[in-house]
């Protein structure tokens, strides 16, 4: 249900003219980031619409740079987002080259900790889409961070020791970690793309004082939440955050009728720049996904102004199958989540 929702006029800042604030602020909200003045907007327009469309409780907040356009924020507005402006994270000056330089900008996600109004977010990237309900992750036991591994079998990881000798954490059988030449195996380590998190000032504090002496790495912001959380993470199955690379190269995996949430993040895949010409692209499961995209995407009913909350009977979501299915020591167990609605 969508929360209510009133239009405030900001004036100290040229580009934030409006923004929107819940009359009754909940306990809980979805959080996306947004940087420039780019086509990112159309994805988290999408992902807004998906979220009413399956009758999420919660706001969707967008921590927005102060370079996103007053358009842009406009848009988001008329959609019914929660509109906040947050400043950039900077490294060091000289740190900043090794560090992808189209990632070095996500370093600012982690203001998204200050936002302590709420006890409890799940943070998405701008190229997710939701397909259904996920509400239940907030219920999740609070003092972990949760999040879905990653495979590391896709060439953007060739820098890694785990692409070259082929083992990934999705198949860990497959290929053996060799701890007599390697050491120990390497932690699990999750997408950044999706993850459900609490919000703290001391642990935003101390993420930013952190990142002041951690040597950046080629997934900026990824590695450094990896290193910083490694010791409170807990996986959760990948229907939460399907990364489309796993349609081919573990797709014993996934069963895509089950999968809740996709991740568009695969070169060629974000479906408002689709051409179906990139590697992979022109597999029939992506143009399903494509199009299941922009079927939320153009449904105007899903839109803020003419969409009509209404109240839905839902029966409590049963944690005790997920909680079950949690790794214990190292073990990660993937079991067909029920509905959640």
């Amino acid at each position: 249900m969508a929360p209510d929702i009133i239009n405030v006029a900001i004036a100290s800042k040229p580009n934030a003219i409006v923004t929107t604030r819940p009359v009754n602020p909940p306990s809980r909200a979805y959080v996306t980031f947004l940087a420039g003045n780019g086509d990112y907007v159309k994805g988290v327009v999408g992902l807004m619409k998906g979220l009413r469309k399956v009758r999420s409780k919660y706001p969707l907040v967008v921590a927005v740079l102060p370079d996103v356009p007053k358009e842009h924020r406009k848009i988001l507005v008329d959609q019914g987002c929660v509109v906040r402006e947050i400043e950039p994270v900077y490294l060091p000056e000289n740190q900043t080259q090794f560090a992808m330089a189209y990632y070095v900008i996500n370093y600012s996600k982690l203001r998204i900790w200050e936002f302590v109004e709420y006890e409890k977010m799940i943070y998405l990237d701008g190229d997710i889409q939701v397909y259904d309900n996920i509400d239940h992750l907030f219920d999740l036991p609070d003092g972990q961070f949760y999040a879905v591994m990653d495979c590391f079998c896709e060439k953007t990881w060739s820098h890694t020791p785990q692409y070259k000798i082929g083992y990934c954490q999705q198949c860990p059988d497959r290929v053996q970690w060799p701890e007599a030449e390697l050491g120990p195996r390497p932690a699990l380590y999750f997408n950044a793309g999706m993850f459900v998190f609490e919000p703290s000032l001391p642990t935003y504090h101390d993420l930013l004082k952190t990142l002041q002496v951690t040597p950046p790495t080629p997934f900026a912001e990824q590695d450094f939440l990896n290193m910083y959380f490694r010791d409170i993470y807990c996986p959760i199955p990948p229907i939460y955050n399907l990364v489309l690379a796993m349609l081919w190269r573990h797709p014993k995996n996934i069963h895509l009728d089950h999968v809740k949430v996709v991740h568009y993040c695969t070169a060629g895949s974000k479906p408002w720049r689709y051409t179906g010409k990139e590697e992979n692209m022109d597999r029939e499961d992506i143009k399903m996904l494509v199009e299941k995209w922009w079927d939320i995407y153009n449904d105007e009913s899903m839109d803020y102004k003419n969409f009509v909350a209404t109240a839905v009977n839902t029966e409590p979501v049963d944690l005790r199958w997920f909680l079950a299915a949690l790794p214990e020591a190292g073990t990660v167990h993937y079991i067909t989540a029920p509905s959640a609605a």
